[in-house]
């Protein structure tokens, strides 16, 4: 390929740049260069000059295409150097100083600024008193935390200068500081746990000083309420911010006067006599009585956008001046006390003064509130991207046009009021590669566009961003960035993406991505937030990359952070691009509330919303939209056009059609979705009654008369090889060149201890003469390591858009052709994993029924990859669980399930709580329409949509007689929900809900181990790792020979029934190893790690066999 490369550099950044241009191009001229180079080149000359980018660098690349044609294919620098065609202009204009267009959108700027300014001149007053003076050197009075927390001390002293006055009596008091007057910030001080009758600081300031107060008192964590034995209420919440004390910043029983007295004691004095604290404090003291005055008397703590944003502010230049130890970087002035703010973790030494730590934040706090308004516009976006403009050229794929160009058509719109869009195309029609397309035609394109897509699982992340960088999207490193938490899983993900390579992909391989777009990269230096905030790569990667695809855990943050700052990456993302929420009905129920939550801040900071899954339930949909109304609302009151109504952009897109309606309330969205979900289900119906279906079920029984574990087990052992068997006749596919008879099925179970023992069983079960069955257990109890592996050979062989192709791999060939028997049967025999995540294609399945959701997205596995019509029952539904029949009094569908003590159906038999045309085609309907009167007792959809309603909405769901509802309608608070974060008063302004509904419950109960090679490295050996307070490195203490029971083989090695594959832990690792130049034993440390859930209070012992990975040893 023939490039132009233009640089616009100065200084000596043109000098470097000519250094590396000069290395691959000829000159054309002083900034000019050209030459023909291979796509791997061009690479590399972008990598190298992005390495050495400083913020006077600029370099566009264009791609001469013809005689007269160029493209621009990237630009490297600064993106205001050229136009979006890469032209230079003939000439330019003074920038606007005044910035109108910055501050005209956002009406609480000044607010942002002056409230993040003042709490900065107050945050910190705390570590005046001697307590902290004397920890900082060294002489600490006693062992553990601070009794009191310095920002609870400044709270005190902030509180006992306001007194009794309204705002703007103390306000003119700080406009008319004089030098030392400690006496008006120490005279009424109230002190905590000195002081008989100390008052709740929230329950008596005035709005304006309560909103300082609370950025003072949370700039480290979040108030969280002590526990105790009352349940957390939603009606109770602004008693809960009223009753704030000590013990909701740290809980801190000690009575000992002696050592509480010198947490108030100030004997160097305050920083509030120093002349420049006064003069800053009396300046912003008199622009906030300038604001008072102008708008109406409000609360701000019920702004949440002024609230989170001050926050952010004072938080994150707290942060950065913190770290800042050379004196070049930092104030200078003269101080009048003695006080230290902090030591330099280097040395020990003293560090910043107080003085100048309060009045340095202060000036950070304004340079990170004026340069929120320019932020979206400095982060790098993705421009003229060829493969999301590209029309689709196959019929299946073509409703992506359209609902790209639905997307064009709200664009203009959906950047007024926000944008709500909910994606249900069917699975195999293309979501992933659809919602890019979407939302890259949302974005202005001279703006061009950014976009999250957070998915709940590691797996299914990976996968979609692989999708992305190949030859649907050609998104690059810079593009694109992947996060999933733990770099172990990428790392494997990718080794095995690369043996694929190695095995002969490689070739399929452009030779340059035509599809690819161009990145105009932002001016990190030059931005004041930026320069602050991404000095670290990883969160460089999480808020500056045009694309991003990761775990929802990397955005959840931005509401579930209850201390540090982790909150400020996510939600600089939220506020710069859009989000993608995938596969959201994945979630248990305990996750909802804080995806509603993270969906309500999206709102709040601005971003346009898309749902994507095929079985979005109505209520799960709602909840979700009422979560971002209620934030756009806020966010709608602070930018945008004055007095602009809600009147949000929602678009509803499957692959048979797409719509659009404005909905600016909740009951006119809950009507228009209903009419889409409505009309889905009629299309879905009208499949099945014209026979154009791929699964077909069958309910089978049980034979089971006891309630012990040991003949329940047989029990489903012999049920589940019959099934096996019967499925296989009828499902089967001949082997042109064995003339073999091959099916490979699924076994799924809802829990892995009886999965465990029921394999067990059936290796050593009778198996018919002329049959071979080859048996995998998958569940995510194996080390990292091996569930890689086994995963990679599952994702290869169950790849079966050509269903011949699979019996040409190594394994499978090898295994029909050194056998004798005409049948062969290919079983995984799985844990929930195998429901999502995996774009696994099985010939039939059985299932053992935990929920709807779950047969639909199991289903969906058996012929995932075949889209013609097949009427062959291909599906076996165990009418009754393990569970039903080893506690038969207690509820059955939980865990996973939506059953719970409370919500039990009267029936645990799949016949009783299912209509026959639930089970018989499954497919989304029941999942996307409810019945209008549920019954959650009788049905196992109605329970499913009745629980969500219960935890998603506000309202009592309709249940039952119109008669027995009306019994229960006294005037009792609604339960707490998902809504409580934005219904309840000042939710957000607290830890409460976080703490009471967290994301991804820690019980406490995970055991995290690894398998480490011993000293000859012939073998493995278990350890436990254990972390202790204060210490960062892990500690491995060996548990094998008390906690690890190994199976030998021969409990596997049944009469034609074996392991269809057993991977060898101690081979796989060694491999790895050399792979990557590793120790073993680094490596081990690495993917040799698993984490499982204990059950019993001492030690568990637990079983391993590479076949069967780890399992609670009975």
């Amino acid at each position: 390929m023939n490039i132009l490369l233009v640089s616009e550099c100065n200084r000596a950044a043109l000098k470097e740049t000519r250094r590396i241009l000069d290395q691959f191009a000829e000159r054309r001229g002083e900034r000019t260069w050209q030459t023909s180079i291979t796509n791997d080149g061009l690479k590399t000359l972008r990598r190298m000059l992005r390495k050495t980018a400083r913020k006077n660098t600029a370099v566009a690349c264009h791609w001469i295409r013809g005689l007269d044609h160029s493209e621009l294919l990237w630009v490297v620098g600064n993106s205001h150097r050229f136009n979006t065609e890469g032209a230079v202009p003939t000439n330019t204009t003074e920038r606007d100083i005044l910035r109108l267009a910055d501050e005209n959108g956002w009406h609480t700027g000044e607010a942002i600024y002056l409230f993040s300014a003042f709490a900065a001149l107050l945050h910190d007053l705390g570590k005046s008193c001697d307590a902290f003076q004397a920890r900082l050197a060294g002489k600490v009075h006693h062992e553990g935390p601070n009794l009191y927390r310095h920002e609870w001390v400044s709270l005190r002293l902030f509180q006992a200068f306001v007194g009794l006055d309204d705002d703007a009596t103390w306000l003119q008091r700080v406009v008319d500081l004089g030098e030392g007057k400690d006496s008006e910030w120490l005279g009424g001080l109230q002190r905590d746990g000195l002081d008989r009758d100390t008052d709740k600081p929230f329950s008596s300031l005035p709005p304006l000083a309560a909103a300082l107060a609370w950025l003072v008192v949370t700039h480290h964590r979040l108030p969280t309420k002590p526990e105790d034995q009352q349940a957390v209420r939603a009606d109770k919440f602004e008693y809960y911010f009223q009753q704030i004390n000590a013990r909701w910043n740290q809980d801190c029983m000690d009575s000992d006067h002696e050592l509480i007295k010198p947490y108030w004691t100030f004997s160097n004095g305050l920083p509030t006599s120093n002349p420049v604290w006064q003069k800053r404090a009396a300046r912003i003291a008199a622009r906030l009585l300038k604001l008072q005055s102008s708008v109406r008397a409000q609360a701000w703590l019920d702004n949440l956008y002024v609230m989170h944003l001050s926050r952010l502010s004072l938080m994150l230049a707290d942060h950065h001046y913190s770290s800042l130890t050379e004196k070049s970087q930092r104030i200078t002035h003269k101080t009048t006390t003695k006080l230290y703010a902090n030591t330099d973790r280097k040395t020990g030494k003293y560090n910043q003064t107080l003085e100048e730590h309060l009045i340095g934040v202060a000036i950070n706090a304004g340079y990170v509130s004026h340069s929120l308004p320019d932020l979206e516009r400095s982060l790098p976006t993705l421009k003229n991207h060829r493969g999301l403009r590209k029309r689709s050229t196959l019929a299946r794929f073509r409703w992506q046009d359209k609902a790209s160009d639905l997307a064009t058509s709200l664009r203009e719109r959906s950047a007024k009021h926000g944008a709500f869009i909910v994606n249900m195309a069917s699975t195999g029609c293309g979501k992933t590669l659809a919602n890019a397309r979407i939302m890259y035609a949302l974005a202005e394109p001279s703006q061009g566009a950014r976009f999250s897509v957070a998915l709940g699982l590691r797996t299914l992340t990976l996968q979609t961003g692989q999708a992305y960088r190949n030859h649907k999207m050609y998104l690059d490193e810079d593009q694109l960035a992947v996060r999933v938490g733990g770099s172990a899983s990428r790392d494997l993900f990718e080794y095995y993406q690369q043996e694929a390579v190695k095995h002969g992909s490689e070739s399929i391989q452009d030779l340059i991505d035509e599809d690819g777009g161009v990145l105009y990269e932002g001016d990190y230096d030059a931005h004041p937030l930026l320069a602050r905030t991404l000095h670290k790569q990883d969160i460089k990667s999480l808020v500056s990359a045009p694309v991003l695809v990761c775990t929802v855990d990397h955005l959840t943050p931005a509401t579930e952070s209850k201390r540090g700052g982790r909150q400020i990456a996510p939600m600089l993302r939220l506020m710069t691009s859009d989000l993608v929420l995938d596969e959201i009905d994945d979630y248990g129920l305990e996750d909802l509330p804080a995806l509603a939550r993270l969906v309500h801040w999206a709102g709040l900071l601005g971003s346009r919303v898309m749902l994507s899954s095929a079985t979005l339930p109505p209520a799960l949909v709602q909840g979700l939209y009422d979560a971002y109304r209620a934030g756009r609302e806020q966010h709608q009151a602070n930018r945008g056009e004055p007095h602009t109504p809600i009147d949000i952009c929602c678009a509803w897109i499957d692959e048979l059609r797409s719509v659009a309606k404005d909905c600016p309330s909740s009951g006119q969205f809950k009507t228009a979705h209903l009419e889409f979900a409505q009309k889905r289900a009629k299309k879905l119906a009208a499949e099945v009654k014209q026979k154009n279906v791929r699964r077909v079920a069958e309910l089978v029984a049980v034979q089971c008369n006891s309630n012990k574990k040991e003949e329940v087990y047989r029990s489903f052992s012999e049920q589940m090889l019959k099934s096996a068997l019967t499925l296989h006749q009828i499902n089967h596919t001949v082997d042109d060149k064995t003339k073999k008879q091959v099916s490979f099925g699924l076994i799924r179970m809802a829990n892995i201890t009886p999965l465990i023992e029921i394999a067990r069983l059936l290796f050593k079960s009778k198996v018919p003469t002329d049959t071979q069955v080859h048996l995998a257990v998958y569940h995510s109890q194996f080390p990292l390591l091996m569930r890689s592996a086994i995963e990679h050979e599952l994702d290869t062989t169950l790849n079966r858009d050509q269903p011949q192709t699979v019996f040409s791999l190594p394994r499978i060939h090898k295994l029909l052709k050194e056998s004798r028997q005409q049948n062969h049967i290919f079983i995984v025999l799985g844990s929930p994993v195998t429901e999502v995540g995996r774009d696994h294609d099985y010939d039939w399945a059985v299932v053992e029924p935990s929920s709807m959701r779950s047969l639909i997205q199991l289903v969906g596995r058996v012929r995932r990859h075949r889209p013609e019509p097949y009427l062959e029952v291909n599906v076996h539904l165990l009418r009754r669980n393990v569970r039903s029949y080893i506690t038969p009094q207690k509820a059955a569908f939980l865990r996973p399930g939506f059953e719970n003590d409370e919500e039990q159906l009267d029936s645990k038999d799949l016949a009783d709580i299912l209509e026959q045309h639930e089970w018989e085609i499954i497919d989304s309907r029941p999942r996307i329409l409810e019945s209008v009167e549920l019954k959650p007792k009788q049905s196992l959809v109605d329970i499913e949509h009745y629980q969500l309603q219960k935890k998603m909405l506000p309202k009592q769901v309709r249940t039952g007689s119109p008669r027995r509802r009306a019994s229960h309608s006294e005037n009792k608070p609604p339960p707490l929900g998902a809504h409580s974060w934005w219904t309840a008063p000042y939710a957000t302004l607290l830890a409460v809900l976080q703490s009471e509904q967290p994301f991804r419950k820690d019980d406490g109960r995970q055991a995290d181990l690894v398998l480490l090679p011993n000293d000859e490295e012939d073998d493995f050996l278990l350890h436990r790792i254990d972390k202790e307070r204060g210490v960062y490195k892990n500690i491995y203490t060996l548990i094998e020979e008390s906690m690890l029971q190994r199976l030998p083989d021969s409990e596997l090695q049944g009469e034609r029934i074996s392991p269809w594959f057993s991977e060898d832990y101690l081979s796989l690792l060694i491999n790895q190893a050399e792979n990557e130049g590793l120790e073993l034993d680094r490596c081990a440390k690495k993917y040799g790690v698993l984490s499982l859930n204990t059950v019993r209070k001492g030690n568990q012992v637990w079983g391993f066999h590479a076949a069967l990975g780890f399992f609670q040893a009975t």
